[in-house]
């Protein structure tokens, strides 16, 4: 790769035009309301299942971001987008109603900065000119896929993280805007043998740990190089576990690390781990950190949004959860 071992230097600055986020009411009455963009009142958005209601959160999120990048759906030649339902379904039926070409992407919650890098580069080679990045996640529709029926009433274990209700969109582009993606570090799976699917944020957080230490690497950077570095959804038991990792490398993260999911609920809202979800990172981003960018308070930022890799099939099986995360930084031109 361009920039070492694993990492991509944006030669051309692909820009960030425009970011829009919408979440479910639980969300709404977090400490980052402030922020969003869109809440729903209620969480299955007026919708005969809560599938659809994902679908349709997927689809306000794309088009609110195009709306606020003053665009048209024809001025998007891609968009790039994922879910964690079977078949993605979510985002592809989002994808059939508004007649933009789609590229479907899946590493679990960690699919947000996958589709980042791939809209990025892009339009770094000259290949489109704008490209829509989008996730999504709902509770109650990952909860009965990966865990048990919603009708059971199964109480959260001390590690279970809450399943953000929500969807985020990024619209990249050749031109336009102080913000620019200016490198991006393709994450390997990494398995810390955790087997327990409530347990997430343990099987990320190496994967997390190794991607950006091999960001730094690669670029010969420091960790204070950036004001933030931003993991998806590792939640409070895996930021910790991340942050103790990189610290038996020598590399001190915490002074400037924040979560995605650790940020978006707290304490009082009874998810003691915090959220979970592809939707996780693509709605704090697209809020609260692209408007602390806006106003100056960020300039330089290294989103790394993590996945777990599972299915319920795999979990009964008793295979381990493989975890991922992929890295891309961000800057504001001077």
């Amino acid at each position: 790769m361009n920039g070492g071992e694993q990492t991509i230097l944006f030669n051309n600055k692909p820009r960030v035009l425009a970011g829009y986020s919408i979440v479910g009411p639980k969300e709404a009455m977090g400490p980052l309301d402030p922020y969003f963009h869109k809440r729903l009142r209620k969480d299955d958005f007026g919708q005969k299942s809560y599938e659809k209601a994902e679908c349709k959160l997927h689809m306000s999120a794309i088009s609110g971001a195009i709306i606020a990048a003053g665009l048209t759906p024809k001025d998007i030649d891609v968009n790039i987008g994922g879910d964690l339902l079977n078949q993605i379904i979510t985002s592809s039926f989002s994808a059939r109603e508004l007649d933009i070409p789609f590229v479907g992407m899946y590493t679990a919650c960690s699919t947000f900065g996958q589709a980042l890098i791939a809209g990025a580069a892009l339009i770094d080679g000259g290949y489109v000119y704008r490209a829509a990045c989008s996730t999504s996640s709902h509770f109650s529709t990952a909860e009965r896929q990966y865990r048990y029926p919603l009708e059971l009433g199964t109480q959260m274990t001390p590690t279970s993280q809450w399943t953000v209700t929500g969807a985020g969109c990024t619209i990249l582009g050749k031109e336009g805007g102080k913000i620019y993606a200016e490198s991006a570090t393709i994450g390997k799976v990494v398995d810390f043998g955790i087997a327990d699917a409530n347990n997430m944020g343990a099987a990320m957080a190496p994967a997390a740990a190794k991607t950006v230490a091999q960001h730094l690497k690669d670029t010969g950077r420091s960790a204070d190089h950036y004001d933030c570095i931003v993991t998806g959804d590792l939640g409070v038991y895996g930021s910790r576990l991340f942050l103790e990792l990189l610290e038996s490398e020598g590399i001190k993260v915490a002074g400037n690390h924040k979560d995605c999911g650790e940020m978006i609920f707290d304490k009082k809202q009874r998810c003691p781990q915090g959220g979970s979800g592809a939707g996780a990172s693509s709605v704090v981003f697209n809020s609260y950190f692209l408007h602390q960018m806006r106003s100056g308070s960020i300039k330089r930022l290294l989103l790394v949004p993590t996945g777990a890799l599972l299915s319920k099939l795999s979990s009964l099986q008793g295979e381990t959860i493989p975890g991922i995360a992929n890295a891309i930084s961000f800057a504001v031109e001077e």
